[in-house]
């Protein structure tokens, strides 16, 4: 009996090795598809995860960029419209300062024509008549001179200063000449005669000067 026990344990024994080999295989076998699984699944997650964050870095790229642009332009308008306010704000100034200096020229015009009487008037006085046997003429002569000086102070002090160029070069925006021509022992370009007086009001011809430029012979 004790024999039969044993050898039906030793023909056990071995199939129960086999079943538990064979099911340690199988186990390990399961395990292993089911880890392939599960890292097949975390592998999709991550690219899936990852395709999805390429995206959103792309898609936030393409706004900055859109942004930056937006705000160059929009910087480089603000730019301009500072420059022209600027340009616009200087333009506006001149011209006031301009009318300040100037709007006084049509008036000045208009005394130029007294003041070109004044000067005919002291000048069309024979100088030899003037004196004490003459005390009327005398009198008004000194009294139209009296009156050239006052007018010319008056014009200097708004800036309107006489051009009496004798000798001066010739120049086209301070000078008109009426003729041209040679006098011995005067350089040629230089003004031998003036007929009527010019003026510049500060700094700008209001009258040019009617000349005689002399030529070369």
């Amino acid at each position: 009996m004790a024999a039969q026990c044993s050898g039906l344990v030793r023909r056990t024994l071995p199939a129960i090795a086999l079943s538990l080999r064979t099911s340690s295989r199988l186990l390990c076998t399961a395990a292993k598809q089911k880890n392939n699984g599960q890292n097949l699944e975390d592998d999709s997650s991550q690219n899936e995860q990852k395709t999805d964050s390429t995206s959103t870095e792309k898609t936030l790229t393409e706004e900055k960029v859109k942004l930056e642009e937006q705000l160059k332009e929009t910087l480089e308008k603000y730019k301009r419209a500072l420059a022209d306010t600027e340009n616009l704000r200087r333009r506006s100034q001149k011209l006031v300062e301009e009318a300040k200096l100037y709007g006084i020229q049509g008036f000045c015009k208009d005394l130029l024509e007294v003041a070109d009487i004044l000067e005919k008037a002291t000048a069309s006085v024979p100088k030899e008549e003037i004196k004490e046997e003459n005390p009327h003429l005398k009198n008004l002569y000194e009294g139209l001179v009296m009156t050239e000086v006052q007018i010319q102070k008056v014009f200097k002090k708004h800036g309107l200063l006489k051009l009496d160029p004798v000798g001066a070069k010739f120049d086209p925006y301070e000078h008109e000449a009426l003729f041209h021509t040679p006098v011995e022992g005067k350089e040629p370009g230089t003004i031998a005669l003036v007929t009527k007086v010019g003026y510049k009001l500060h700094g700008r011809t209001l009258r040019p000067a009617l000349v005689g430029v002399v030529k070369e012979p």
